[in-house]
This record gives C-alpha cells, structure tokens and sequence, in this order.
C-alpha cells in the first residue's frame, strides 16, 4: 500500500511517518506483539535471543553471549540469571578463569526452544506477509545492511566472539 502524502508541514520539517526511527519503533512494537502471539510467553523476545545464540555457543561466556545478542552485558546477565532460575541453561565456572561462567543450555532449555522453532516461522512470515517474496528479499536485505552499518552506533553493538580457545 503506497504511503498517503503528509498535511502540509513547515518547510523542512518531516512527518513522524517519514521518521525510519518511528517506523521502525511501531515495526519493534508489531513484531512483539506478534511474537507473543506465536511464541506464547514462556520466554521473553530477549530471552529466546540469549537462549537461541547459547544453543547454537555452547560454553560462551555471558559477556560473549551478550554480545552476540547485541544486548548491554548488564541486561544479558539479568536475563542469564532468569533462564537459570527457570531451569534453561546452566553456568559452569571456567577452569582458566575462575571469574568468568561458562553458559550451557539444559535439555529443557533445547526442548522449549524446538518446541518454539514453529511459532518463530510463523512470526517471521507474518511480519513479511505484507510484501511479496521477491519484496521480502529486498526488504531483508536492505535491514541488515541498516543494521550492520549502523551497528557502532548501537549502546549496545552486535559482537561476535573470537574463537573459543582456552588458553594453554
């Protein structure tokens, strides 16, 4: 559906609906509210974050997972604690760094995720059913570019780990 022309504004001011930061906020706001639709709400959409990267990181630390989340390592250790108490992953201290957690998930933490992969189609096809598949390409691509050159500008900025090598 093509936008509808902005009232007549003063001059070089932009309409809140041509704002990408306001549309994409009421994007944000959609796509939760779709998820929990989807996903129910035994997991938050930040959890499900955490937990889906820790699955696929066995044994990351929970700075690492954080980051890889692109979540502030504040919020990432909040959320850690909450999958723990639930039962969802575990933390094993590291044997070179007595300080630092190995996280792992448990197998009720992997059962709840594949119970999920379902819900996760569907809100990802809900969210593009609005364009056609050759829109949703684009669409897809041009976000990620968007989010990738933007990511520094991020409080808290996508990190993906180093290789996981103990030291010697």
């Amino acid at each position: 559906m093509p936008r509808k022309a902005a009232p007549d504004l003063p001059e070089g001011m932009l309409d809140l609906y041509d704002h990408p930061g306001h549309l994409l906020r009421r994007a944000q706001q959609i796509s939760v509210s779709i998820f929990y639709d989807e996903m129910g709400a035994d997991l938050t959409p930040v959890q499900y974050a955490i937990l889906s990267r820790l699955a696929r990181h066995p044994g990351i630390d929970q700075v690492s997972l954080a980051g890889l989340a692109a979540i502030d390592t504040s919020t990432g250790a909040t959320v850690c604690a909450r999958l723990e108490e639930k039962g969802l992953l575990l933390r094993e201290v590291l044997p070179h760094n007595r300080r630092q957690r190995a996280l792992r998930i448990t197998d009720a933490g992997q059962a709840l995720l594949d119970g999920l992969e379902a819900g996760a189609q569907r809100l990802r096809q809900r969210l593009l059913a609005p364009l056609s598949t050759q829109e949703q390409a684009v669409f897809m691509d041009l976000l990620a570019r968007l989010v990738q050159e933007n990511n520094a500008q991020s409080r808290a900025p996508l990190a993906l780990p180093l290789p996981l090598i103990p030291p010697s």
